[in-house]
């Protein structure tokens, strides 16, 4: 019999009417039936799972081996069951919730034998809620590095894997851990890989999140998720790994798995069990995360992933609730500019009845997504009377709080790039280059608390130009540029300007809904007759 390309492995525990979207998925796999095996292991269903998967065994003999078990409590068991029997090259786990682009194996075998990979990522696409690395997919990669590239934030098991390297090491699934049993799996055949490729060109993998949130990931007790992060960690030390690596892994585990316990699931808690996981979660970050670790690694987490474990360690089961409450169901607190830095004012900041240090709540980084959702045009029209100087009279809400001098509105000429449009706003570079704001400006404190209300009058030049209405902000050495936008509000009419000399001026927004000032002649001088012809010809072959 000849060797299968690759062993399908999945899990199955109760996820019907699910569980027939997957199987045909896989009966569909373009690779061929003569190249893969699937092997199902029933962990003791009781809603048809396991007659749904003799069913498919019956339709399609010699694709399917079925294995029927009692329950063991989570899929580490049966993902080793299946292990066990498996006899491809590659082996690759599918949660029995979730299904496989038709191609899907098909490429990502043929990446794994072009680069002799130990492990290949296949891109992941959410249904429903799911949550789903998304770094990592960026680029299809012959051979990816573990730190910067994104992998370590995909540590699920929903890869395929070289089944010589499982073998030789003896990798298996800690059946002690009742969820997340796959992250010191795939963290351990991530350090034992040589080459680790990525498909990202074509959606393989559609992860599903049930309706009634029954995947077991995410009904899982604090206890469970603070024993994986420790097991993991336990085992990267054990594989020798080198500091860079530890510290990354390390990191991730503050944004992602412990920062998850303090998340909807942690307000769900009565006050016993909040204070519960207060106190075991302290104790897991004194013995990983101590002699300055945690310190070390804090510039890497947002404000509130920081404050998280502020207040854990400081351990404030009530005010970590109001945090996470703020975090999850309220506004973003204001930014509060002092002293050349921002931060994040949000509970517990500068009141030293808790000690908590302002660096924690610092903004480190880009503030560039703060600045532009919170910015809003209040008015804009025209100022100005006959042959005077005809000026733009503006007013704007900012978001920002505190040492607000910088703060100001201008006309600047040029496009912006198409990346200030993902935070509607952007930082500037060393080298880009402004002119000072021109005209009257004033600032005061908006009436919300949380913002400042920024008027100017900006004098205008008969000159043909287009010019975007932006705000600036200055923090520290960092300069941030928000274009104001007008959509749904009314734009002042076009206006002409002077008596002999007469130019048009005219507001407008534009595709992405950035206010532009354009001006310029109201009668533009007649080109002459050869122009116009040169024109003419110049256009024509262009055609």
């Amino acid at each position: 019999m000849t060797q299968p390309a690759v062993t399908v492995i999945v899990a199955v525990y109760n996820t019907m009417p699910a569980l027939t979207e997957c199987l045909d998925s896989l009966v569909k796999q373009s690779i061929g039936a003569d190249r893969m095996e699937i092997i199902a292991v029933d962990d003791g269903s009781t809603d048809g799972s396991g007659k749904e998967l003799d069913r498919y065994a019956d339709r399609y003999p010699g694709l399917f081996k079925v294995i029927h078990q009692e329950n063991s409590g989570g899929p580490a068991r049966p993902n080793n069951v299946a292990l066990s029997r498996a006899t491809g090259r590659y082996v690759f786990f599918v949660g029995a919730d979730d299904y496989l682009g038709p191609d899907a194996l098909k490429r990502m075998v043929a990446m794994g034998d072009k680069n002799k990979s130990d492990v290949v990522l296949g891109k992941m696409v959410a249904i429903g809620k799911r949550s789903i690395p998304r770094a990592v997919f960026k680029a299809t990669r012959n051979n990816i590095p573990l730190i910067g590239s994104g992998a370590l934030y995909a540590i699920s098991n929903t890869k395929m894997y070289r089944r010589a390297l499982i073998e030789e090491h003896g990798l298996r699934y800690a059946e002690d851990l009742p969820v997340s049993c796959d992250m010191p799996f795939t963290l351990e055949a991530y350090v034992r890989s040589t080459t680790i490729s990525v498909v990202a060109d074509y959606d393989c993998y559609f992860a599903v999140r049930r309706d009634d949130d029954s995947n077991i990931t995410y009904r899982a007790r604090f206890e469970n998720r603070l024993k994986v992060c420790a097991r993991a960690l336990d085992r990267l030390s054990e594989l020798g790994a080198s500091p860079e690596l530890y510290d990354a892994f390390a990191i991730r585990l503050l944004k992602v798995d412990l920062a998850w316990i303090f998340g909807e699931n942690y307000l769900a808690l009565d006050a016993e069990r909040r204070a519960e996981c207060v106190r075991a979660t302290a104790a897991l970050l004194a013995d990983y995360y101590g002699d300055g670790a945690f310190e070390r690694m804090q510039h890497r987490l947002t404000v509130p992933e920081r404050l998280r474990f502020h207040w854990v360690y400081a351990g404030n089961p009530e005010k970590l609730a109001e945090l996470v409450r703020l975090d999850t169901e309220g506004p973003v607190p204001p930014t509060l500019l002092r002293d050349g830095k921002a931060y994040a004012t949000y509970p517990g900041f500068g009141d030293t009845l808790y000690g908590l240090p302002d660096r924690g709540y610092e903004l480190l980084g880009s503030i560039a997504d703060r600045l532009g959702p919170g910015t809003e045009l209040l008015s804009v029209d025209w100022s100005g009377e006959g042959e005077d100087p005809t000026d733009l009279a503006v007013s704007v809400r900012v978001p920002v709080v505190g040492d607000t001098g910088s703060v100001a509105v201008q006309l600047v000429p040029g496009k912006l790039p198409k990346s200030a449009d993902v935070h509607g706003a952007r930082r500037l570079g060393e080298k880009e280059k402004r002119s000072q704001p021109a005209g009257e400006i004033s600032r005061e404190a908006a009436g919300d608390g949380g913002s400042t209300i920024v008027r100017a009058r900006i004098p205008l030049t008969r000159k043909k130009a287009e010019l975007g209405l932006r705000v600036r902000v200055h923090v520290g050495e960092h300069r941030y540029e928000i274009p104001v936008r007008g959509t749904d509000h009314p734009m002042p009419l076009a206006r002409a300007w002077g008596l002999n000399d007469t130019y048009k001026l005219a507001a407008r927004t534009d595709a992405a809904g950035r206010i532009v000032i354009a001006i310029g002649p109201l009668h533009p001088a007649k080109k002459s007759l050869g122009s116009r012809l040169r024109t003419l010809v110049t256009g024509s072959k262009r055609k």
